[in-house]
């Protein structure tokens, strides 16, 4: 009886578990799991994966931090600051939970039903809140005090009152086509190996490098007419316009794939495929090559939204603004503004290089951690890294004649703030910050607009593209392309010189030839071989090299790319190939009938195109048919139009970028509502070639310096070269009333400005403060009309919905910020936020061996001596 109650209860149990079982698998069907719960799971399930894969390339670098590769360097290069981090972050976790949601969609109904019909519009939305996209999809907070409209927002947003994005930094390049993906959606061009265009596979980008694109060293025509400067103005320009930062991570979500191993093509891996007999290295069948991140609700995400006939194809971020405002100085977030400004300095200064001084003059300062020591160390710590340039770009420290061009104008803004200050004692710190600021931006555009890019475009697509300025107009986006971004402006690839020529104070070349391979992220060169001098007589008295069909680009950019060790090469032909397709270029032929040029059918017309019947050949033999050459070569290989650098199709896309740039802003420097009359015939007189006499050591320069002179005979003296007096930005001190100033505000400032014939104070607080109180009061005869806001600190620790470090880190609040703390042996990763496992035993390991080791080896001595004295 006892055996069977014993049987029984078992059968029961057992019973009641598989019932259980049963029902915790299927329990949808019995009471219904609700969709908003499924998301959620899909969506936390996706920041698991996502994160993981970013978790894999932390641990990776961190473990290769002494034999960083050419790849890693770039990614380096390329690490988007945190505001850019999380969107990017924020995208990719969005575009891995849709596609996750889309596969059980369809395993639960048919194929061919769309998923709007499976998930409601209020639990899409529920995906990009819990994402964390919905921020960065929304419009943002304009400000309504009256500096709205006297000085830009330093991520370039409420530009454009009633288009407060356009223009602004971590929002979607601009598309003026539709892109060209092979899916429609997300997959670029050439990521499925059979797919045919017009009959023909498109071609590996490797082999166009190789075939039309790559020459040696030696085969180089110099510019009889430009100089060296007129090139490394247009990348600084391009730095200043766009920054399209790639995923985050370097392995394929969900496991697998490292992207700097495997020639599959799993996003975010998009690997540059090698002919068999065209490795850089033994064994090497690819090189690793990254896709950019996505926007929020774009790609396979913008299949749920809206109308699903119209879907929204994969965009790409631009983490900078889009304005010619001098984000290379400032940066284009609050964070980076925060980290670029010397915030104990009475005249709004820019933080400078504590270590080194050039001749008495500023060096960039260094980038702080958690950046990672990136840039390559002097030649007597050889395998160790070195801190790279902290400036308003994280490109800064790639090439010399960049970290010259920054270091200058690092140099004019603290000259113009203490000059300014000077002239207006009664200015707050923030307010010579603002308006020295606002007149480097104005310089940036002037020497862009008037100095750069007609010598372009030539005289005739000048006046065709861009014409005259004739008032901001709300109606044009001024928001940079993708096609601008990714393709048009890169022809200044093909003007590099293969050669960084330095010349002493009698422009001879006594440092040496330097080849750019031994030059790149090295900010040594300039720290200890002679300062910003040398690169700067460099650039102004040798010429650029001269953009040839059958001459495009030399090896140390096909070859010797990012090259700091024996670990690999990068080609940057094959990478903006590879770019374009990624970000879905639509073909050459579409943008010549976009610019309203002739679409090109056969051979001969390709030949009369380019004029170099050899080059037409070598094409057309890659691509099988006209219309499907990579616009970006495309472009390069047009015949350059008369008195231009650019072929007609480039001439077409970056004029009209520029006049866009140009008419889209409101705080453009020729905008009557900007500068004073007087402020602006200032400006007008100041040139490239004063901004050098001011700010190094040369007593001679060129008047025009993007034109190429010779010593001495084409040199002026600096005494002779114009520049603005800044006797025009001289204000009368307030009257003396009731009112005056009050005190300074601990961790934050105010500005002074005018409101219906009032003296208004509008007050801000430090990135990582908060205001409280009111942002702005307003003098009346009893004096303020309320008492002034204070600072405080936000505690970023106690945000529960976006927590500022990972889960595998501490949070400690500091005073304006905060830090992530690791727990040995784990170490902080790049991002500043995610703790690593450095490999390594912990310290407290390390101790016991070596008190185990002390202890072992005492006892051993005292048995030696018991046994030897007995």
């Amino acid at each position: 009886m006892g055996a069977r109650a014993v049987l029984g209860t078992t059968l029961a149990v057992a019973c009641a578990g598989a019932v259980f079982s049963f029902l915790l698998r299927h329990k949808a069907l019995f009471w219904g799991e609700t969709e908003e719960c499924r998301v959620r799971g899909i969506v936390e399930a996706s920041k698991l994966l996502v994160d993981e894969a970013v978790y894999s390339t932390m641990r990776r670098n961190l473990h290769k931090r002494e034999t960083i590769s050419p790849s890693q360097l770039l990614s380096f290069s390329k690490l988007p600051e945190p505001t850019s981090r999380a969107a990017s972050r924020a995208a990719d976790i969005m575009e891995v939970s849709v596609q996750e949601a889309m596969r059980r969609a369809h395993l639960g109904s048919a194929p061919s039903g769309p998923p709007t019909d499976v998930l409601s519009e209020d639990l899409l939305k529920t995906i990009a809140n819990l994402s964390g996209c919905q921020p960065y999809m929304l419009p943002p907070r304009c400000p309504n005090t009256c500096l709205a409209n006297k000085y830009r927002l330093i991520t370039g947003a409420c530009n454009n009152r009633d288009h407060p994005r356009w223009g602004a930094a971590n929002t979607a390049l601009a598309r003026w086509l539709p892109p060209a993906y092979e899916d429609g959606i997300s997959e670029p061009r050439g990521w499925n190996p059979h797919f045919l265009y017009n009959g023909f596979p498109l071609p590996p980008v490797r082999e166009v490098s190789r075939q039309v694109i790559h020459v040696s060293n030696e085969a180089v025509t110099e510019d009889g007419q430009y100089s060296d400067l007129l090139m490394a103005w247009g990348q600084y320009t391009d730095h200043d316009l766009a920054f399209t930062p790639q995923s985050a991570s370097h392995a394929a979500f969900g496991g697998g794939a490292d992207c700097q191993r495997t020639c599959e093509n799993r996003s975010p891996c998009f690997p540059i495929q090698l002919q068999a007999n065209a490795s850089p290295a033994v064994g090497t069948a690819c090189l690793p090559f990254y896709r950019s991140s996505p926007t929020c609700g774009s790609g396979t995400q913008g299949a749920f939204f809206g109308n699903v006939s119209w879907v929204n194809p994969r965009q790409q971020m631009n983490g900078l603004t889009s304005f010619l405002d001098a984000s290379t100085v400032y940066g284009s977030s609050p964070a980076s503004e925060q980290r670029l400004r010397n915030w104990t300095s009475a005249e709004g200064l820019l933080l400078v290089n504590a270590r080194y001084r050039d001749a008495g003059r500023a060096f960039l300062p260094f980038a702080p951690p958690p950046a990672p020591p990136a840039c390559a160390s002097r030649p007597s710590a050889p395998g160790a890294r070195a801190p790279c340039f902290l400036a308003g770009d994280g490109r800064a420290s790639e090439v010399p004649a960049l970290a010259a061009l920054h270091t200058l104008w690092l140099r004019e803004h603290n000259r113009l703030a203490a000059a300014l200050k000077a002239l207006n004692a009664h200015w707050s710190a923030d307010t010579a910050y603002q308006e020295a600021r606002k007149v480097v931006g104005a310089l940036h555009q002037i020497i862009t607009l008037r100095d750069y890019v007609p010598k372009i475009l030539g005289p005739e697509a000048f006046g065709q593209h861009v014409g005259p300025y004739r008032g901001y107009d709300p109606a044009v986006d001024p928001t940079v392309s993708n096609v601008f971004s990714t393709a048009a402006f890169r022809f200044g690839h093909a003007t590099v010189h293969p050669l960084v020529r330095r010349l002493d104070a009698r422009f001879q070349e006594s440092l040496g030839l330097l080849q750019l391979r031994d030059a790149f992220f090295r900010p040594w060169r300039l720290l200890e071989e002679g300062g910003v001098d040398p690169i700067m007589r460099g650039l102004l008295a040798t010429p650029a090299k001269l953009q040839v069909q059958d001459q495009l680009m030399n090896e140390e950019l096909t070859e010797r790319l990012f090259v700091l060790s024996d670990s690999g090469t990068l080609d940057l032909a094959s990478i903006n190939l590879q770019r374009g397709r990624d970000h879905g270029l639509p073909g050459y032929n579409e943008w010549r009938e976009f610019c309203g040029l002739s679409r090109l059918e056969t051979r001969a017309d390709l030949r009369a195109t380019t004029s170099h019947g050899s080059v037409a050949d070598k094409i057309l033999d890659l691509y099988g048919h006209p219309a499907n050459v990579d616009v970006w070569l495309g472009g390069l290989a047009e015949r350059v139009l008369p008195g231009a650098r650019t072929g007609p199709l480039f001439a077409c896309i970056i004029g009209k970028q520029m006049r866009n740039l140009r008419d889209g802003d409101r705080f453009w420097w020729e905008n009557q509502a900007v500068f004073t009359e007087a402020q602006r015939q200032e400006l007008g007189r100041h040139s490239l070639s004063r901004v050098i006499c001011d700010n190094t050591g040369l007593s001679r320069v060129p008047r025009d310096a993007f034109r190429v002179g010779t010593w001495p005979q084409e040199f002026e003296s600096c005494d002779s070269i114009p520049g603005m007096n800044l006797g025009a930005w001289r204000e009368a001190p307030p009257p003396e009333d009731a009112c005056g100033f009050p005190d300074k505000v601990e961790d934050g400032d105010f500005l002074l400005c005018e409101e219906s014939g009032r003296r208004v104070l509008v007050f801000s607080c430090r990135h990582g403060f908060q205001l409280h109180g009111p942002e702005q009061v307003a003098c009346t005869r009893r004096g303020w009309d309320s008492q002034p806001p204070v600072c405080k600190d936000i505690n970023e620790c106690e945000d529960v919905t976006e927590p500022p470090c990972h889960a595998s880190a501490r949070c400690k609040n500091t005073k304006g910020g905060f830090q992530c703390e690791c727990t040995d042996p784990y170490v902080l990763g790049e991002d500043g936020r995610t703790c690593v496992d450095s490999g390594r035993l912990p310290r407290a390991s390390m101790v016991s061996i070596v008190l185990g080791a002390v202890l072992v080896c005492g006892l051993a001595g005292l048995t030696w001596m018991v046994v030897c004295r007995w």
